[in-house]
């Protein structure tokens, strides 16, 4: 006879769990909006070009988790928009890679358990690993490329302004980035963790 299996750390990590229409484009507005203004209204200036130290990409990459990379990649695009329409001007050659960082920080961390309140050390380490590759792809690499072949900026400006941004975005993302997932999964129950009295 045998017995039920019960879950174990070692179970594969289950996709993240199915978002309704409804849900995903609710997300999406609140994540352009709050993107909007963490990036508007919340920016330390930084002595570099049209550049600030800004929070909306710890945001974005929680979004990414949480709803999955086509939330955050249209969340982080249409709230880039807004805050470049209103500040310096649309700028595709930087709103493009926000939405890249947030696909690729979503397809990293597909699988994970952090709605069912666990976000462990390996989900912490992945998730920050996630965040490195998306900002070193988005700043260090698409963004000064697009600069130059779109915009037709000088080379030597938008390497500066690029390597600025991944640095900077990278360090502000992990750190208050894991901080929210880590408090956010404490309020989630975990799954098995309840259990039927005999």
């Amino acid at each position: 006879m045998s017995t039920p299996e019960t879950p174990t750390s070692s179970a594969p990590l289950p996709v993240t769990r199915k978002v309704s229409p409804v849900t995903q484009v609710v997300a999406i507005g609140i994540g352009a909006a709050l993107f909007f203004v963490l990036s508007r209204f919340v920016a330390i200036p930084v002595p570099v070009p049209n550049l600030a130290i800004t929070f909306q990409y710890a945001l974005l990459a929680v979004l990414a988790v949480l709803y999955g990379p086509y939330v955050a990649g249209v969340a982080g695009f249409v709230g880039h928009i807004l805050a470049d329409a209103t500040g310096y001007g649309i700028w595709l050659s930087w709103e493009i890679p926000t939405a890249v960082f947030g696909l690729i920080v979503g397809f990293f961390m597909l699988r994970n358990r952090v709605n069912e309140g666990e976000f462990s050390r390996r989900d912490l380490v992945r998730f920050n690993l996630a965040v490195i590759v998306g900002h070193f792809v988005a700043w260090g690499v698409l963004a000064w490329i697009l600069d130059v072949a779109l915009m037709g900026e000088p080379f030597d400006k938008v390497i500066v302004q690029g390597l600025v941004a991944f640095v900077t975005n990278a360090i502000l993302t992990c750190v208050f980035g894991s901080i929210i997932l880590a408090l956010y999964a404490k309020t989630r129950t975990r799954s098995g963790s309840l259990e039927v009295g005999a």
